[in-house]
């Protein structure tokens, strides 16, 4: 047998192994995984290299073979492109599919939702029962979850009123810590942006005041086009001495007695929030007020009206002097 002869035998049997190597891989890349369980979260760390990457699925209960993976990864140009983050696999996933997944990011995100008018309480318990969540605020009272946010306030003893109402994303078992940290900062920016927007002559020393006045009306009304006059009824009342006289703040020093109505005699048992009993704002907000409150405390309605009563469809009457408002409460409470 000749040497060409040789060489053309060797160099054909090399071009067989190779094309069988190459449909071997296919057919593994193309083939179904087994998982257990059947479904399973895997999270790739930031900063990983392509064979982290595997070893972190592996490691995850995603049985891809690393040294097929990071081939078929950069045979497709894919190894710049694997991206941190939480993902979700199930039973009969194929390795093809597991690279895909992790190249276009399609992280497996949670949320957590926070309403606006929610108290600090309500909130708390919402992030307690998410089951995404790690939960390292259990067991901690209200001022050491501040301080364990770094929060200055942490003073006052409760978060109310500091925590903006929004929809949060996360990758699973992220701490619970860390979706207080983005609500606290996004309310501080809301409210230093609605701070310096603010009207000229507001009757409001600080934003935390602004921010208490936010939080009564985000509890006094529903309908947002209602609330700049809800807003300047208030700020008229702090700036002729008037109590605020609302319910909501007594509702909320009522604590757990409160039953779901008011009578004549909580409103004059005396509590640190009874705006009927005391002059002036609350020592804290009572809600989580959202940016319309926030604006609305900001920018008043120009107007002297003093009163207000529902008409019992979510709006309000607004009055100027007490005979109007009597007459306003004749119609539409007495239904006089």
């Amino acid at each position: 047998m000749s040497l060409f002869t040789k060489c053309f035998i060797a160099g054909s049997v090399a071009v067989a192994i190779a094309a069988a190597g190459v449909a071997g891989g296919y057919y593994w890349a193309r083939s179904p995984l087994v998982l257990s369980p059947a479904q399973l979260d895997v999270t790739v760390k930031p900063h990983s290299s392509l064979r982290s990457v595997t070893l972190q699925l592996n490691r995850g209960g995603v049985p891809v073979e690393p040294e097929l993976f990071i081939v078929m990864t950069r045979l497709l140009g894919l190894q710049s492109d694997l991206k941190s983050g939480n993902y979700e696999f199930k039973s009969g996933v194929t390795p093809y599919e597991v690279l895909q997944k992790i190249a276009r990011g399609d992280v497996n995100e949670y949320v957590a939702t926070i309403i606006e008018g929610w108290t600090f309480k309500r909130m708390r318990a919402e992030l307690d029962a998410n089951p995404a969540l790690t939960h390292d605020t259990a067991g901690m009272s209200d001022a050491d979850l501040m301080n364990a946010i770094n929060a200055p306030e942490a003073t006052l003893g409760n978060g109310e009123g500091l925590f903006f109402p929004d929809t949060y994303l996360f990758d699973k078992n992220t701490s619970d810590l860390d979706v207080y940290r983005r609500a606290y900062r996004l309310m501080r920016l809301r409210l230093d942006e609605a701070w310096v927007a603010r009207a000229p002559n507001l009757p409001y020393r600080t934003p935390y005041d602004a921010l208490t006045m936010a939080s009564i009306i985000e509890k006094e009304t529903g309908k947002k086009s209602d609330r700049p006059m809800v807003a300047a009824v208030f700020a008229n009342r702090l700036r002729v001495g008037m109590p605020l006289q609302t319910d909501p703040t007594v509702i909320y020093g009522m604590g757990e007695s409160y039953a779901g109505h008011i009578r004549k005699k909580d409103l004059q048992t005396d509590t640190p929030y009874n705006t009927y009993t005391r002059m002036g704002l609350p020592p804290t907000p009572i809600s989580l007020p959202g940016v319309a409150s926030l604006q609305a405390a900001m920018n008043p309605a120009q107007s002297t009206a003093l009163y207000f009563v529902s008409r019992g469809d979510g709006s309000s009457i607004f009055s100027d002097t007490l005979g109007d408002h009597n007459k306003a409460v004749d119609k539409y409470i007495r239904g006089q």
